[in-house]
């Protein structure tokens, strides 16, 4: 989050911040995706949670720190434990990603699709993944010289140290099996999950 500034962020994007930053409690002023002294104020308290958080449960690798900070802070917590359990088994895991926004979704959602290259990897559109509230992440396996695996046994094994209750596995789903996926367990609908977020008003899930 540290990264993002004002002057960079489109208009939604910036509203879209508001709204996790309302979600946990850093933000009091309007959803209305303008960047100014509250907004500012968000983010750096947003930060230096994070940062508090970091020091806690820190000691990553530089890409996994960067997609963890992106995270609500409840999933930064959870995401720590999680990646120490799986390092614990001796597997090369990275977290690589974190939050997106909408805009970030929506091109997701189009690779593979509409004449667009790559394969598909998503049948989540905007508003409609866990990644788009801060809620989730997805891990990659590399090997000792740093190659990526993008599948293999070595995804259910990080699933059988890592998965706890309190979080689920894109690996158990059916439509699209997704086993680098985890995601808080929140116990509601997706559809309403998006307008508590949307309304400002899913801070309790946060906490």
């Amino acid at each position: 989050m540290e990264a993002m500034m004002s002057l960079s962020l489109a208009s939604d994007d910036v509203l879209f911040m508001q709204r996790l930053w309302r979600a946990e409690g850093t933000y009091k002023g309007k959803l209305d995706g303008e960047w100014g002294a509250q907004t500012e104020a968000a983010q750096q308290a947003f930060d230096s949670e994070s940062r508090r958080i970091e020091v806690l449960g820190g000691g990553f690798d530089t890409r996994s720190e960067a997609s963890i900070h992106t995270l609500c802070l409840r999933a930064q917590r959870e995401a720590r434990r999680f990646l120490a359990r799986v390092l614990g088994t001796g597997l090369r895991v990275r977290i690589i990603s974190g939050t997106r926004t909408y805009a970030e979704q929506d091109r997701l959602y189009r690779q593979g699709r509409f004449g667009n290259p790559g394969r598909i990897v998503t049948n989540a559109e905007a508003g409609e993944s866990n990644h788009n509230f801060g809620l989730a992440w997805d891990i990659g396996v590399f090997t000792a010289t740093g190659g990526y695996l993008p599948d293999g046994p070595e995804y259910d094994r990080a699933a059988a140290a890592g998965l706890v209750p309190g979080l689920e596995w894109g690996g158990n789903w059916h439509r699209l099996v997704d086993k680098p996926h985890y995601q808080l367990a929140t116990g509601i609908d997706l559809a309403d999950l998006r307008t508590r977020f949307e309304a400002g008003s899913a801070g309790p899930l946060y906490a």
